[in-house]
């Protein structure tokens, strides 16, 4: 079972039927990682479940991640999407960002 770990900072992103949510947390020795997990909403007997998947991301691997994730999100708005209107359809501007509130059913 996974042990709770103090959240130092925590972002949430709402994107369409998807939140995810960005969270800074330590260890025991205050040493610090990031866990992103994306949750989708869904109804079992009419009942709403919270399906979640979870990444967790160490201090050494943070600039890797971030230059794989850069160059993967350029390759497709630049090469294989050159055409699309990104901007037209941001989602910046419906799916900000958001400081965590207490609701912790992710």
């Amino acid at each position: 079972m996974e042990e709770r770990r103090e959240e130092i900072f925590s972002r949430k992103v709402r994107a369409g039927k998807r939140t995810y949510f960005f969270d800074v947390k330590a260890t025991r020795s205050n040493d610090y990682y990031l866990t992103i997990t994306e949750s989708k909403k869904r109804f079992k007997d009419d009942q709403p479940v919270f399906e979640k998947h979870k990444i967790f991301l160490y201090k050494e691997d943070f600039d890797k991640f971030v230059d794989a994730l850069g160059e993967c999100v350029d390759k497709v708005k630049n090469d294989l999407l050159s055409d699309y209107d990104f901007e037209e359809n941001n989602y910046d501007k419906k799916y900000k960002s958001e400081p965590l509130d207490n609701d912790l059913s992710y």
